[in-house]
């Protein structure tokens, strides 16, 4: 069968890594992929918004699935376009993906549903919200609704910082915002759960502890994920049914009372404290670099997961991981997630000798004549599997130093909680 890959991250790369390993899969196209998926797919310069054009090229390139990376697509109704149609897609669609595109549309999910969350507040103007502030108690969280590339959250230790943020969500930082969400802070430690569902049933497909801020000891600004490690720490069997039966069952069944039809990945955000889990967000895909972490791990064919979610024939599949360890490390432009330059060469990629238990999964790449350029704030993901956290992060380490791109930093101390040092 001729796969689609919508998107051109990390994530992406990863997910077409693993597809080339199936027997099922005959050719992978990537729309438009970077120079990582060029090396084992064919790239399609094509705009992953633009439904038309894409579903155009898969009927000329026979291709009879589409898998979509980012939650764009998804929010935008991708899903939806190819319904009735002979192209299957692997993804939730639009009502499903309001999970992702709207913090508001899932907070009163969470109200309706009893689902742990934090107390929040709806506003609607950046007057209404600055009155509420004014009576606040410090820290709290204040959010930007709708899609922000992961980095319209903002933790607010006094009213200065919360109207700061309040004023940049407003005045249209990411996209026109006519509310916002303001939240308690949740004290506890942060855990990424993934699950995979074709509508009916779901099953678990990985826990993961992503590191956001862009300095070491989870210091500065959010980014989109400067690193992670697999599994996580905190997972334990009664955490896990917690998980189930608090957040993830509610929600699947909030979604078909809406007339959701959920296909794909879910991803669901957590805080852990006491052993309890709160629902801090939920992203209709998987994670990045939460992806290229975990599905180093997967033994099962990738493909028939797919195929089974879009059948509806999950619970038919088992889906097995590895006992493994894994670290991704992510290599990013100098000045991110502010300023940085773009186009500059990275010299020495294909010399990098890799062992077997390694990957360089390829984020913001472009492959140009003169030779494999960077083109995003995250540039490539380095990722190491082994029996022992240490020697994954002292593997993926190396690798990047190997490498030596000058006009790149990355943190050393990713999976921090898990390595004594």
């Amino acid at each position: 069968m001729n796969v689609g890959i919508i998107g051109s991250g990390g994530r992406e790369h990863a997910i077409c890594y693993m597809l080339k390993k199936s027997k099922k899969v005959s050719k992978i196209f990537c729309f438009p992929g970077n120079a990582g998926t060029d090396l084992i797919a064919q790239n399609v310069n094509l705009d992953p918004d633009n439904f038309s054009e894409i579903e155009k090229h898969c009927v000329q390139n026979n291709i009879k699935m589409l898998v979509v990376g980012p939650e764009k697509p998804l929010v935008k109704g991708i899903v939806n376009h190819f319904k009735d149609k002979s192209i299957k897609v692997f993804g939730p669609d639009m009502i499903s993906s309001k999970l992702e595109g709207s913090k508001i549309f899932t907070k009163k999910i969470c109200q309706k549903y009893n689902i742990p969350t934090s107390k929040f507040k709806i506003c609607e103007s950046l007057n209404e919200t600055i009155e509420y502030l004014k009576n606040s108690y410090f820290p709290l969280v204040i959010k930007a609704d709708g899609l922000a590339s992961g980095k319209g959250v903002y933790v607010c230790e006094n009213f200065n910082d919360a109207k700061k943020a309040s004023e940049e969500i407003f005045n249209g930082k990411f996209g026109l915002a006519e509310q916002i969400l303001i939240e308690e802070f949740l004290d506890g430690e942060e855990m990424s759960y993934f699950i995979v569902t074709d509508g009916k049933n779901y099953k678990f497909f990985g826990s993961a502890q992503d590191h956001k801020r862009v300095g070491e000891g989870d210091t500065g600004k959010n980014t989109g994920g400067m690193g992670c490690y697999s599994p996580s720490r905190l997972l334990s069997d009664n955490l896990e049914l917690k998980i189930k039966k608090k957040i993830i069952e509610p929600t699947l069944n909030a979604i078909d009372e809406y007339g959701g039809v959920y296909k794909g990945f879910l991803y669901i955000g957590l805080m852990i404290k006491d052993d309890s889990p709160f629902l801090i967000e939920f992203n209709v895909r998987m994670g990045d670099p939460e992806c290229q972490t975990i599905l180093p791990t997967l033994k099962t064919d990738l493909m028939d997961i797919l195929l089974s979610c879009c059948d509806g024939t999950l619970n038919q599949l088992k889906i097995n991981f590895s006992k493994s360890k894994s670290i991704c490390i992510v290599l990013c432009s100098k000045g991110y997630p502010e300023k940085f330059e773009n186009n500059i060469e990275i010299k020495g990629l294909e010399q990098l000798n890799l062992l077997e238990n390694q990957n360089i999964f390829h984020a913001g790449t472009l492959k140009t004549k003169a030779g494999i350029v960077s083109k995003g704030g995250r540039v490539l993901n380095f990722v190491s599997t082994s029996e022992d956290f240490t020697k994954c992060r002292d593997e993926t380490i190396n690798l990047i130093k190997k490498l030596n791109w000058k006009k790149g930093f990355f943190r050393r101390d990713i999976g921090h909680k898990v390595i004594k040092t």
